[in-house]
């Protein structure tokens, strides 16, 4: 079982939605994810214009995807689809974000819900809480 990241292309856009509409934990639906402006048509032109989508691929089956803000040095997305997780699909993931990041910062940041598992994996894996939100988020960063 090899774990292969790369960049995602328009074909992986809907196992990319499917991905994110799978999860447990901050579980959007295809409407709430557009009523905050993430639709088709706005992932397509990430995959288009930036290198920053990329797919875990496990066994030629796109399996988890990150997404990255190059103008604002943050992680905007990165999921992994529940029937794939603890394979160090998040772990490739992360790595490959953050490398990415930090070619162009010193200090990278994401924001999360401190009470989800997502915030102790990204603690594990070196983060640190920097900010606390009334909803219950937390800002993380890292520095290179």
């Amino acid at each position: 079982m090899s774990i292969q990241i790369r960049t995602a292309t328009l074909n992986d856009i809907e196992t990319i939605f499917d991905i994110r509409t799978s999860v447990k934990e901050n579980h959007l639906s295809r409407i709430q994810l557009t009523e905050l402006g993430i639709t088709t048509a706005v992932v397509s032109d990430l995959v288009k214009n930036t290198p920053c989508v990329w797919v875990a691929v496990l066994n030629n089956h796109v399996c988890g995807f990150a997404i990255a803000d190059q103008d604002e040095g943050c992680i905007f997305a990165m999921f992994v689809h529940p029937d794939f997780e603890g394979k160090g699909l998040g772990r490739a993931l992360l790595k490959t974000a953050e490398d990415f990041l930090f070619q162009y910062f010193q200090e990278i940041w994401l924001e999360t819900d401190q009470k989800s598992r997502a915030c102790q994996f990204y603690i594990r894996h070196g983060w640190q809480i920097v900010e606390y939100f009334e909803n219950g988020d937390v800002k993380m960063k890292k520095i290179r």
